[in-house]
């Protein structure tokens, strides 16, 4: 019988502290920051949980690896061995390093995009989004219905719809689409995972039509966990050989390096096809950094390299699921209502559910993600309407399919009774739920507005800056 207790598998050796600042303290930091968390200076948080990009606490092994970073401007010993470790795991020969995900995104994307091209996704992220839509190309989310019922239980809703796929490839015309993108675990879609069988599906459908398979391979570690737990005849493949197989499928993969490979700041993308590696090279060398360093550090190359050998570790594993799996059973049992099953990296809260009372163009999420910090210092990214919400041509907003609060666990951070204290702010959320208001936009940018936009609590409608 396993123990109940989740231990953390390292020990700590070195410590940070945390200003614990009072709830009328952060009512006036949140009030400058415009309501929006994303303009908090960060010791003004008591638990960061607004992503777990780039906030891992590195490993003894990575810090030491820094101090061997070769710092040559060309051909660093350093990229040779992030260029061999990416090459081992992906089993893709041209790797191209960039300062992380978004650039990566955006030297491949606008190469495949352009106007007229259109991009299919099980659901694409802000950044993937953004960088297609600047190029001209159309972003189509098209994942699995259950994804959208948030208390379905389905061991694998962050799945694409293949049906959908091909009717849609064969609607566009297969020389318009851009790149089919597999992102796993599905973010957007509520941290949820993303099957072999659907990934060979996709995989079959874009050989047979000629079309480009990319996988954000971001999560690429927590997905093969789900893979080896939840799918029939996996049971036995270890968590590495899952992922080759995966990207067996695919032909190329995109990756932010602030995710799984345990590292602050990082990422590449990898292609079969030279010729694109090519096409794609000029650019990254004008925008990013030469070929072998990509705007990275040799330091930072080195820790990538050995941060993609740990994270496949099967007891740091075991701990990151299980612990993100505890947050969400405790909050689940207590009345929160949650995206269930639970995700690998976060717990993403329903704030439709938790707060039906808000209407939807008075954003839900973002009232919770002001109540979470104003009552506990959490900070949380709201992942909704405000995220992914449009306009219609009377400038009526256009919801989000969920509107959801994104818990997202950096890893190697926090310990259990940090955890602890997370429920327990919870508790004082569900009290006086009926009590809390919405908010309204008072600006916001023409791309990614959840970053930089400003809210006011919602006493009267106020005119949207442009």
């Amino acid at each position: 019988m396993p123990f109940k207790t989740i231990i953390e598998p390292f020990k700590i050796k070195s410590v940070e502290p945390i200003y614990m600042s009072t709830e009328k303290e952060r009512g006036a930091f949140l009030k400058k920051a415009f309501y929006n968390p994303f303009q908090l200076r960060s010791e003004q948080v008591i638990i960061d949980f607004l992503t777990d990009s780039g906030t891992s606490a590195m490993s003894a092994r990575q810090w030491a690896g820094i101090m061997m970073g070769d710092e040559s401007y060309a051909g660093s010993e350093s990229w040779h061995k992030m260029e061999k470790a990416i090459q081992e795991l992906t089993g893709f020969k041209n790797v191209l390093p960039t300062h992380q995900g978004r650039a990566a995104e955006r030297i491949l994307y606008s190469h495949l995009g352009g106007k007229g091209k259109v991009f299919f996704s099980n659901t694409h992220f802000d950044t993937t989004r953004a960088n297609i839509e600047f190029s001209g190309a159309e972003a189509i989310d098209i994942p699995i219905p259950e994804s959208k019922d948030p208390e379905l239980i389905h061991p694998f809703k962050g799945n694409m719809d293949t049906t959908l796929l091909e009717v849609l490839i064969k609607k566009y015309d297969p020389k318009n689409v851009g790149a089919v993108i597999l992102t796993v675990t599905n973010n957007s879609g509520g941290g949820q995972p993303v099957s072999m069988a659907n990934t060979k599906m996709i995989s079959s459908i874009c050989k047979k039509y000629g079309v480009t398979f990319i996988i954000d391979c971001c999560r690429i570690a927590e997905n093969s966990y789900f893979v080896q737990h939840r799918e029939s005849g996996y049971e036995n493949t270890s968590y590495r050989d899952i992922a080759h197989e995966m990207f067996s499928l695919a032909d190329g993969a995109v990756m932010s390096a602030k995710k799984d490979a345990l590292v602050n700041m990082g990422g590449f993308f990898a292609v079969k096809d030279s010729g694109l590696a090519e096409a794609c090279r000029s650019l990254l060398i004008i925008t990013e950094g030469f070929s072998t360093y990509g705007g990275l550090s040799g330091r930072d190359m080195e820790a990538i390299a050995i941060g993609l050998e740990e994270v496949f570790d099967p007891d740091y594993l075991k701990y990151r699921i299980r612990s993100t799996e505890y947050l969400g059973e405790k909050l689940h049992k207590m009345g929160v209502p949650i995206m269930l099953p639970v995700g690998g990296h976060a717990v993403y809260i329903n704030s439709r559910a938790l707060y039906p009372h808000i209407p939807l163009d008075e954003y839900p999420g973002q009232a919770l993600v002001c109540e979470l910090y104003l009552k506990g210092g959490i900070r949380c990214a709201e992942v909704g309407s405000v995220m992914f919400g449009k306009y219609d041509e009377k400038h009526k907003l256009i919801p989000a399919p969920m509107d959801l609060v994104r818990l997202a666990i950096p890893r190697r951070v926090y310990t259990q009774s940090h955890i602890e204290y997370v429920i327990e702010v919870f508790e004082k959320i569900l009290k006086d739920r009926s009590k809390i208001k919405g908010y309204s936009i008072t600006y916001e940018p023409e791309f990614l507005r959840h970053f930089t936009a400003h809210f006011e609590p919602l006493k009267s409608k106020t005119p949207v800056q442009k």
